[in-house]
């Protein structure tokens, strides 16, 4: 009888024969060989392919390719080694814990190696490390077997000394993509499977450093340190600029220089012992607890923060340290002061670069288990005695490779895996090991097991209630007074998802308003997008379903601050504003700043006060403003110089990182180094329209009106020398992603409604044209399908014989319910040679009513292609809002009194509509240009909240207007 027993890779049991966790050691003494290089590489569909004698057998070779290592197989060999593929929740195999398909996509690696010749095999030990294998890996070298291991996202190192010889060494691996680990895996990000971080041989001499952990406190009240380092084997820890020099074990108390995320000061150190001196980063820090608030160094601090998956366009999750440190910048930058490494810990070398430019931390475990859900979390892990032993497996490897970085000041179980009495033994083992640090969890509701209060896309009414302590209580007394007394803190909050997210200024006020609130942690850092070329050649950025999935979630991954090529989105531009921790408020003569940093004083700072006279064209004064240094929480006034002007004028106080501040050494010269700023408009005189004093005149079909030439049923067919697309009332706009996602209040999809409501079929109907002896009065009726609701429209041009105003009456009639519009404004089409944009008002971005904080007042010059948006899924974008005058080719627009919103785009918003991908956009005939009295709010419900009431359009009688020149 023939019986056949499951794969290796469906045990449960998280690693074979690995050595014990320890702290990573970026460098050291002892020698150490990277084995990052090409390796030879056979895919197979299934494990049951090919047997494991590859592992053993030189001549197998012949049958393989060629793979760089670290990397992702899915990556390379243009879909033959298989596919990326994206799904949020659901997971991309049947739910049958532990066991997993055949159809099991496997990678067998070879690498040979020469050991170098000052190699001592005898003199303690070699191990061998993989930083990150997806998902389950067998190692031998030699042909000897190492032993297993899961974990993706986190180290495992084996004992290779007995396998190991002088000379040339091979090692050998078999990874699978599908196991037993795989539903601990269920993060929202691309399957991809593969050795993706790096592989190193390490030499542990005798006597070398087994493992190590630096506690370094911080007295706040005496300004003092506390350092002592345990290790195995002692040793001596030396910090010369401290003057310490101590065996390890013991404990020394001097003054320090505190770390925290915004005076990250590190203290060079080293840690030698007989066979080994590693180089240490020490920074001197406390985390505590106290009036109900997470503090560190006894100050309540409030997370700026971000969620950040590892991801780069070419290389998948195998990101480089020259992206880590791209990343970090970035973030200190636009005033990002935490992360949250959602969902496993990322590769070490971004913690040390979080330690030395100063981030705060949250460090989470490999761990999330979604789609449970999708089977009301039935056999979940997070409950299942099958799985304890791996959740401990992989809490401990990330605390025990982790624990030295200051940065880190708390630990997270995991994400979205529901509940179980596996993710409390997690948080009690490090609470046991580390109680130095905070735990967090969102899933415990209760906090029954965690040092906060986390929720996920709670609303500002939520937000509110909290703060106030009045949420509603927990049926357990007991939980219910423990959990009131916790810090709050939304690990995600306003899903970064296409244009948007509004409503980010409404969170932060309750941040700020409200101690409890400490803060949230912005869904996510950048959109997970991949290159492909269409069949039009144009390039674009690929989602789910791009690569032949057979299930997916589409542009669900597209949800970032950073597009794919890590370029600020406006909604990173929006939020670096919001989040500013120097306040500055401009009035008519004088300027307020206020410091509201935690810790760090302004001393790093350089201010300038810019004047900006807009006349007949803009005069600009620029000066260095005096300002003295604040300490955190410290304000001052000072005056301003604001000679009076009969002209519109713009008064900014700008504060910019110093050159040596040490993020900014590190940006690019000539980079964004603006930290915060502040602008005070005073207003001009308004310029009267166009006054009615020319008659229209009619001649054969036409009419003229001053510049203007119209056809007799009163479309304006040209101003001038320009030939115009008459305009004509318009309230669709190209549905968001936050239009289509589900308000987390009303439970409405706008998209839908504006879609069913016919908003995007608008028929217009004329049904009068009336000339007076000063003007043009066309009267019509615009209304959709299917429904009587209406827009009763009244166009009125007037003109002095040398410009044209339009004058817009709208008056909804029929039932409107309570629908909103997604825009109300006129659009009119300029000729395709239409290019260059010149405005005066508010940018350089575009900026939408719950979307403005980050746009000021200037003067702006564009291409209509550099005002567009390229969100990786085509959608409403480019709205430059309060603009006083433009330019769009040769035709002037301008509205001094009463400033309108524009958009300039070589589509119409209907083909923005149906695009996809970017490359579906075709160039028009015209050039569309939007000007708008009003948009809709956008608000953040691709997941999350919509647009709060205050910026809701809706249909109500409405007049507005502009003027044309040409």
């Amino acid at each position: 009888m023939v019986s056949f027993h499951p794969g290796e890779h469906e045990n449960p049991v998280p690693q074979i024969n690995a050595a014990a966790p320890r702290s990573w050691v970026p460098k050291s003494t002892a020698q150490r060989l990277s084995l990052n290089a090409d390796w030879k590489f056979r895919w197979s569909p299934s494990p049951l392919t090919h047997d494991e004698g590859f592992a053993a057998d030189k001549s197998s070779e012949a049958d393989f390719d060629t793979l760089p290592v670290p990397s992702h197989w899915v990556l390379h060999g243009d879909g033959k080694y298989g596919r990326q593929a994206y799904v949020n929740i659901r997971y991309p195999l049947p739910i049958d814990p532990p066991r997993v398909p055949d159809e099991n996509p496997t990678g067998d690696y070879r690498y040979t190696f020469e050991l170098p010749s000052d190699w001592k095999i005898e003199d303690g030990k070699t191990l061998l490390r993989f930083d990150g294998v997806d998902s389950w890996a067998k190692v031998w070298l030699n042909g000897k077997y190492l032993g297993t291991s899961t974990g993706s996202r986190l180290p495992v190192e084996f004992d290779a000394t007995a396998a190991l010889r002088a000379g040339a060494n091979t090692v050998a691996v078999r990874v699978v993509q599908w196991s037993a680990a795989t539903y601990l895996e269920d993060q929202d990000q691309w399957w991809m499977p593969g050795i993706f971080r790096d592989v190193t041989l390490l030499h542990r001499p005798k006597a070398s450093v087994d493992d190590y952990f630096v506690h370094a406190n911080y007295d706040h009240k005496s300004g003092k340190g506390t350092l002592k380092v345990e290790s195995s084997p002692a040793g001596r820890v030396v910090v010369p600029a401290l003057g310490i020099d101590v065996a390890t074990g013991e404990e020394v108390t001097t003054p320090v220089s505190p770390w925290t995320a915004e005076t990250p000061t590190l203290y060079d150190a080293e840690l030698r012992t007989d066979g080994e001196t590693i180089p240490l980063r020490i920074g001197f820090r406390t985390v505590t607890y106290s009036d109900g608030l997470i503090k560190v160094n006894g100050r309540r601090v409030l997370f700026r923060g971000v969620n950040r998956h590892e991801f780069h366009p070419d290389h998948g999750r195998a990101v480089t340290p020259e992206i880590m440190l791209q990343d970090v910048l970035l973030m200190k930058q636009h005033n990002v002061n935490a992360v949250r490494t959602s969902h496993y810990p990322p590769h070490p070398h971004f913690l040390s670069l979080c330690d030395e430019y100063g981030l705060w931390v949250v460090d989470e475990c490999d761990y999330e288990t979604h789609g449970f859900e999708w089977n009301q979390w039935v056999d979940n892990p997070s409950g299942s005695p099958m799985y304890t032993d791996a959740l401990l497996n992989r809490a401990e490897r990330m605390v025990e490779r982790d624990k030295n970085h200051p940065s880190i000041v708390i630990w997270s179980l995991g994400n979205e895996a529901g509940k179980g009495d596996n993710l409390r033994l997690m948080s009690e083992w490090i609470r046991k090991r580390d109680p130095s640090r905070a735990i967090h969890y969102e899933g415990d509701r209760a906090s029954s097991y965690t040092d906060m209060y986390s929720r996920m896309y709670a609303t500002h009414a939520e937000v509110d209630e909290i703060g106030r302590y009045a949420e509603p209580p927990l049926e357990d007394a007991a939980l219910d007074a423990r959990r009131r007394n916790l810090p709050f803190v939304l690990c995600e909050y306003v899903h970064s998802m296409g244009n948007g997210p509004g409503g980010i200024k409404e969170y932060q006020d309750l941040f700020e308003k409200y101690p409890r609130c400490q803060g949230g942690f912005i869904w996510e850092w950048i959109d997970h997008c991949f290159k492909k070329t269409a069949a039009n050649g144009r390039e674009y950025w690929a989602y789910g379903g791009d690569f032949g999935e057979e299930i997916h979630d589409g542009n669900f991954i597209a949800d970032g601050m950073l597009f794919p090529d890590r370029k600020p989105s406006p909604g990173l531009i929006e939020f670096k504003k919001v989040i500013s921790p120097i306040k500055v408020v401009v009035s008519k003569d004088e300027v307020t700043i206020t410091n509201t940093l935690d810790f760090g004083d302004t001393a790093h700072l350089e201010w300038t006060a810019e004047r900006k006279v807009f006349g007949e064209s803009v005069e600009a004064t620029a000066v260095a403003l005096d300002v003295p240094v604040l300490k955190a929480g410290e304000s001052v006034t000072l005056k301003l110089a604001t000679p009076a002007s009969a002209h519109e004028t713009a008064t900014t106080v700008t504060a910019s990182a110093r050159d040596d501040v040490a993020w900014a050494q590190a940006i690019q010269p000539g980079a964004d180094r603006v930290v915060a700023w502040g602008q005070f408009v005073a207003p001009a005189q308004a310029k009267p329209k166009a006054a009615g004093t020319v008659a229209p005149e009619v001649a054969g079909d036409k009419i003229h009106l001053g510049p203007a030439v119209f056809d007799k049923r009163g479309a304006l067919l040209s101003i001038g020398s320009v030939s115009v697309v008459s305009p004509r009332l318009d309230i669709w706009r190209a549905t968001t992603d936050n239009d289509r996602g589900p308000d987390e209040v009303t439970k409405r999809i706008l998209a839908n409604e504006w879609k069913e409501a016919n908003f995007d079929k608008l028929k217009h109907r004329v049904d009068a044209v009336e000339a007076t002896s000063s003007s043009l009065v066309v009267r019509t009726r615009a209304a959709a399908w299917v429904y009587n609701r209406a827009l009763e429209t009244v166009y009125t041009y007037t003109s002095d014989g040398e410009a044209l105003s339009l004058s817009v009456s709208v008056k909804p009639t029929g039932e409107w319910g309570d629908l909103f519009l997604p825009r109300l404004g006129v659009r009119l089409g300029l000729p395709k040679s239409t290019d260059k944009v010149q405005y005066v008002g508010y940018g350089p971005g575009e900026a939408y009513p719950d979307s403005r904080e980050a746009a000021r007042l200037d003067a702006f010059e564009a291409s209509v292609d550099d005002l567009q948006t390229p969100y990786v899924f085509p959608q409403e974008n480019g709205h430059r809002t309060d603009v006083r005058w433009a330019r769009v080719g040769a035709l002037e627009i301008e509205n001094a009194a009463k400033p309108f919103g524009l958009t300039v785009r070589r589509w119409t918003s209907e083909a923005l509509e149906a695009a996809t991908h970017s490359s579906d956009l075709e160039v028009d005939d015209h050039v569309w240009v939007n000007i708008d009295h009003a948009h809709h709010g956008i608000g953040t419900a691709s997941c999350g909240e919509g647009p709060l009431p205050q910026y809701r359009l809706k249909p109500e009688p409405t007049e507005f207007g502009v003027t044309f020149r040409v």
